[in-house]
């Protein structure tokens, strides 16, 4: 099977979630992804927590189909290594600390002399310059500077979302940013610079709030699990101590809510809510209306007057739920995945595409490939062993 990025071999100095979540995608694509870790305890992240088969759930997620070779580049054997692995690479990944990279002479100007077509990819809090650059950065400090703290939670308390809305968002445009850089290079002959900052990213996903507050508007309020400017869309209780989650879009879809949902036409023309602002402006009241409405029908008869009415709705679901959600089942959407400690079942990344099939390989041990990579460069079992004993595990 022919993938995308065959042959495309990337080197990544990675850590938590933003950079392997960036290069698991490039590996899904098949590209060969070699994990630079620490030795005897690899990846912070690999000690989260012990969720899934005494491993960490993070971990899993984003680091299948993955090389895992141990180095301590404090030491000049491994950055020697490194150096010799960057000669046949296309791509270097790296989300260290502020300045880290820099320092061991692996910036992008340090490397492109030497390394012509080699795409070199930052993903820091920040950005490479500015006032923030040396700044700490973590998931939920970028939430909040990001603005994101301030429009999610409920009225009296903001709350964080609940994934790392942040490293997320850096690893896809990391990603999309190689992409782009290896297309380029196709073009060009010559790799380039690829600088992503989690609050850029994180920036670009709160545009609506920006917006919504131009020029010194009011911002969007925080409305829990309610959208923060179109009402009805949120959660609804049901009489039997359910909970549905609707949303209308249009005023065809709110005359048609009132005359088959709540069955009260004659809300079409009450003045309150004629209009999606004015909707807005008496939601506490529409909310009473709605919740009297269904405080007579169980969670499945609400769920039906909507499909009938096609009114988008959905359920509530938690973890079991969609673990066992049957779309994801009715579209094949899983695979089986070998671990360290066993198979445990992955989920396709998003995106069907009719001419290839995601690579679904191993999650790799710590330092598991170090002495076939090692060989690979060239080095013998002297140089191998001089290497391990100059880097014992931390």
């Amino acid at each position: 099977m022919t993938r995308p990025l065959d042959g495309i071999t990337v080197v990544s100095l990675e850590h938590a979630i933003a950079a392997p979540f960036c290069t698991r995608q490039l590996a899904d694509l098949g590209a060969r992804v070699i994990k630079i870790e620490r030795p005897g305890v690899g990846d912070f992240a690999r000690a989260y927590d012990a969720r899934v088969k005494g491993q960490s759930s993070h971990f899993v997620w984003t680091n299948r189909s993955k090389e895992s070779l141990a180095l301590d580049l404090k030491q000049p054997l491994a950055l020697e290594a490194l150096r010799s692995l960057l000669a046949g690479a296309d791509v270097l990944v790296q989300n260290l600390a502020p300045g880290a990279a820099a320092r061991m002479g692996l910036s992008f100007d340090a490397l492109h002399a030497e390394f012509p077509r080699l795409i070199v990819c930052d993903i820091s809090g920040y950005g490479d310059d500015g006032p923030y650059r040396d700044k700490k950065a973590y998931d939920l400090l970028i939430q909040s500077e990001a603005g994101f703290l301030s429009v999610t939670g409920t009225p009296e308390a903001p709350s964080k979302a609940g994934i790392s809305v942040a490293d997320i968002a850096a690893g896809m445009y990391a990603y999309t940013n190689i992409l782009s850089a290896l297309l380029l290079r196709q073009t060009t002959g010559e790799g380039s610079h690829v600088d992503v900052s989690m609050l850029e990213s994180l920036a670009e996903w709160m545009s609506f709030p920006m917006y919504y507050a131009f020029d010194g508007a009011s911002p969007p309020v925080r409305a829990a699990a309610s959208h923060a400017s179109i009402y009805p869309y949120g959660p609804f209780p049901a009489g039997d101590g359910g909970t549905v989650m609707l949303g209308l879009q249009n005023e065809r879809e709110w005359k048609i809510f009132c005359e088959q949902v709540l069955q009260q036409s004659s809300l079409t023309l009450d003045p309150r809510f004629d209009s999606n602002a004015r909707r807005h402006e008496h939601r506490d009241e529409l909310k009473a209306l709605i919740a009297q409405a269904f405080s007579g029908l169980t969670t499945q008869q609400v769920v039906d007057r909507l499909e009938q009415a096609q009114i988008a709705n959905a359920r509530m679901n938690d973890m079991a739920g969609l673990w066992a959600h049957p779309q994801l089942q009715a579209r094949a959407r899983w695979r089986d995945i070998q671990t360290p400690a066993g198979v445990v079942p992955a989920l396709l990344p998003p995106g069907r595409n009719n001419g290839f099939e995601a690579r679904m390989d191993p999650i790799p041990a710590v330092g598991e490939h170090t002495e076939s990579i090692l060989r690979e460069i060239g080095w013998d079992a002297s140089r191998i062993a001089a290497l391990t004993q100059a880097s014992p595990p931390a």
